[in-house]
Order: structure tokens, then C-alpha cells, then sequence
């Protein structure tokens, strides 16, 4: 194929789209941790255990990774554009829903509504990125909407909860849908699914002005066979299952409970902990970032793999230390559960390596849903574990009790950390870095 001269994908109006697109992708991080710093509070106003607490943001995560095949399709079939635009009218739509909520019931399907929604954006996003930025930047890109992207913690944790206090849980969370709205308006008006000189979607390599058209073959299921069977889409699954799912449960549903009911530290000292985990997380992305490009031989051995070392050593620090850890020990811990984010964006680097442009979403879903796989059965296993101790509502949580209940994450770090270490070895085979074992 003869490659036309390469339009100007990294001007104003890229970065234009971009800022746009990871504006929404703030706001979707704000709505999808909006149980953070208000679990107590929802805990009391439905009347809730832990085990059913923690199905608010299970059902969230699990209709986010069930949605990310689809999601793909529809991203290659119809752009970035309309699919973020619906995208946060569902994350509105479910959070006037949990704003309304008299039950459970209700609540859950706001839950739905939200995970539904949040499905779209980030997807998205790295669709743009592909389309309107050169592809040696991207890496670079990915990071920076990750770290861009986690400041809605941030919102979520502190300023919403503190207006929920100041106001009433309607009026929160019904703002927070109002923000939606107008979110959804900004992006169907601001973003463009490629760039006007482009007759497809494509993405383009400045060094060499080759054409690589990004579409998909998923909706034939051919795509999701070949993506999977490729150990370079595995070896980036169970990356991005193993390295982020200790700090979503924490910063999703169970670190302020943990440090409030649990360390006995008042909320605003929680905050700072929790707040310390946001910070240290954006602070990382670019040297993860950076270090991803240079080493890209040695990703899973030198970032991912000891990232999660490092999460299983400070969790088990917390958990064996006698009476309440000393505050130095929990910002130890934020910090170590920091390094799971930027860890987990190098297995994009991993789906977008090791597939070619017209799997680019079916490999990009597929990775994605690897981490909040973990992250809702960690988020259910704690609750669960709760409530087996006699210790599922906040009037009966304790320290003991949480730090057993974190025990249960171990195995998924241990399974994680096992597949990344065959499927890496499968992938350095695969493509020629290593001679395959000799079969007896």
C-alpha cells in the first residue's frame, strides 16, 4: 500500500481533543470513586454489610469489564466521539439514579448504570491518542492520561465528601450527574473521531509516514481468538490483572473504612494517606512512562513484577505489625499500592506491541478487563471476609478484622505473578528473543 504524506496528527487541535477527552476521563475517575470516601456513609444510609457494600463496587467493576469487548466493537464501528458522548450520559444517568436511591436495589442499578458508562471513556481516550498522535509518543501519552486521569480521586475523595456532609447525599450526588450532562454536551461538541484528512481511522508513524488503519475484526470473534492467543495480549492481561487491583480496592471502597474504623485515624488524617496514594501515583506514571520506552525488553522484570513484590511486602508489613500501624507504615503502604497504577499502564504498552493496528481495541479491551477482574474480586473477597468475622457494619469493624480480611488478596498476586513470568517467557519465545523450552 502506498502511503499518502502523513497529515499533522500532533498540532493544537489534537491536543485540543486530548485535553477534552482526558477532562472527561477525570470525571469518570471522580464518578467511579465516589463510594470512596462516603462507604460509611452509604453503609448507613442503606442499611448495608460489608458484603453487600462491597457489591456497589462490584457490580461497577464487573459491568466495566464486561463492557470492554463491546465497548471495543463499538469504538471501531462508530469513533471515540458517540461513544464517549454515551458514555457519560449513562455515568449521569446512574448517578441522578444513586442520588434518588431509597434501596439497595435501586442503588445497585445506579452501579450498573456507572460502570456501563465508565467503560467508554478511557477506551476511548486511548483511541484518540492512537489517531491523532504520532505512535512513537504514545506510551508517553497513555502515562500522561493515567496520571492526568487519577487527580478524580482526589475529587473524590476529600471535596465530594466533604460537600456531602455540608449539604445532603441528593444534592451530591445529583451534582456530580449535572456534571455529566455537561461533560457529555463538551464532548460531542469538541472531539472528532480523526482528523479531517484522513479518510479512516488510522494512525500515523512520523519517523516513517507509514499508514496503519486501526480497526477491528471482534465483532466476526475472530479478532478476540487471535488477540488471546498471542502471549503478548496474555503476558499484558495479567499485568494489568496482578499490578492495579490492591489500590482499586483501596481507593474504591475499603481504604477509608480501613484507616477510620479500622487504624482509628480521624477522616481528614485518611484523607492524607489516601490523598498521598493519588499523588505518588501521577508522580510515577512518567517514570514509569519513560523507563517502559527504554527498557521495553525487560518491562515485566524490572517495573511490573516489582511493583506487585513491593504491594505483597507492604500489605503484609501493615497486617503482622502489633497494635495500630504507625502512621510512617500506612503512608508506606499508599505509597506502595501507588506503584500498582503506573505499573498497570505498561501492559498497554504490552497489547499495543505485540498486536497488530486492526486489533488494536480487541487487545486493548481484552487488557483492560484483566484489572478490574481482580479489583471486584478482591473488593468481594474483603467484604465477604468481613462479614465471616462478624465485622460487616461499621459499628462492628475493627482492626483485626480488616487486616485478616486482607489477606485476602495474596492469592491473586501469587496467581498474577506466576502467569506473568510463563507468558513473558512464551512471548520472548514467540517473537525471537528466546529459544521456546525443548519439549520431552
Amino acid at each position: 500500500m502506498t502511503a499518502s504524506p502523513a497529515p499533522r496528527v500532533a498540532g493544537a487541535r489534537a491536543w485540543l481533543i486530548w485535553t477534552v477527552g482526558v477532562a472527561a476521563y477525570v470525571l469518570a475517575i471522580t464518578n467511579r470513586t465516589s463510594l470512596a470516601a462516603v462507604g460509611v456513609d452509604a453503609a448507613e444510609r442503606f442499611q448495608a454489610d460489608a458484603a453487600t457494600l462491597s457489591l456497589f463496587a462490584v457490580v461497577q467493576l464487573a459491568m466495566y469489564g464486561g463492557m470492554q469487548i463491546p465497548v471495543g466493537v463499538l469504538l471501531d464501528r462508530y469513533g471515540a466521539r458517540p461513544i464517549m458522548t454515551a458514555g457519560m450520559i449513562l455515568m449521569a444517568a446512574g448517578q441522578l439514579t444513586m442520588a434518588l436511591s431509597p434501596s439497595v436495589g435501586v442503588a445497585i442499578l445506579a452501579r450498573v448504570l456507572l460502570g456501563a458508562g465508565d467503560a467508554a471513556v478511557f477506551p476511548g481516550v486511548l483511541r484518540l491518542i492512537a489517531l491523532w498522535f504520532p505512535a512513537q509518543r504514545a506510551p508517553l501519552m497513555v502515562q500522561l492520561t493515567g496520571i492526568v486521569g487519577q487527580g478524580g480521586q482526589l475529587l473524590a475523595l476529600v471535596p465530594l465528601a466533604a460537600f456531602l456532609h455540608a449539604t445532603s447525599w441528593s444534592i451530591a450526588f445529583g451534582s456530580i450527574a449535572g456534571l455529566g450532562v455537561l461533560f457529555a454536551v463538551l464532548v460531542f461538541a469538541l472531539i472528532r473521531n480523526r482528523p479531517a484528512a484522513l479518510a479512516a481511522d488510522v494512525s500515523v508513524n512520523t519517523d516513517t509516514g507509514a499508514i496503519r488503519v486501526v480497526t477491528s475484526s471482534v465483532d466476526t470473534g475472530v479478532g478476540i481468538r487471535a488477540a488471546w492467543a498471542h502471549p503478548g495480549t496474555r503476558l499484558a492481561f495479567w499485568s494489568h490483572f496482578t499490578t492495579p487491583f490492591a489500590g482499586s480496592a483501596f481507593i474504591l471502597l475499603w481504604g477509608m473504612p480501613f484507616l477510620t474504623a479500622g487504624e482509628g485515624l480521624s477522616r481528614t488524617a485518611a484523607g492524607a494517606v489516601i490523598s498521598t496514594y493519588v499523588i505518588v501515583g501521577m508522580a510515577l506514571g512518567p517514570v514509569m512512562g519513560e523507563l517502559s520506552r527504554r527498557v521495553p525488553h525487560l518491562r515485566s522484570r524490572v517495573l511490573v513484577l516489582p511493583a506487585i513484590a513491593v504491594q505483597l511486602i507492604a500489605w503484609v508489613a501493615v497486617i503482622v505489625w502489633p497494635g495500630a500501624a504507625p502512621h510512617w507504615l500506612l503512608y508506606g503502604l499508599a505509597i506502595a499500592l501507588a506503584m500498582g497504577g503506573p505499573a498497570s499502564m505498561i501492559a498497554f504498552d504490552h497489547a499495543r506491541t505485540h498486536n497488530p493496528a486492526h486489533r488494536l481495541s480487541t487487545a486493548t479491551g481484552l487488557t483492560n478487563a484483566g484489572g478490574f477482574l481482580a479489583a471486584l474480586i478482591a473488593v468481594f473477597a474483603i467484604g465477604m471476609a468481613l462479614d465471616l468475622q462478624g465485622a460487616g457494619t461499621p459499628a462492628t469493624y475493627s482492626m483485626d478484622a480488616f487486616r485478616l480480611a486482607f489477606l485476602t488478596q495474596i492469592p491473586l498476586w501469587v496467581i498474577g505473578a506466576v502467569f506473568i513470568v510463563i507468558e513473558r517467557s512464551r512471548t520472548r519465545a514467540h517473537i525471537g528473543w528466546t529459544k521456546p523450552p525443548r519439549r520431552r
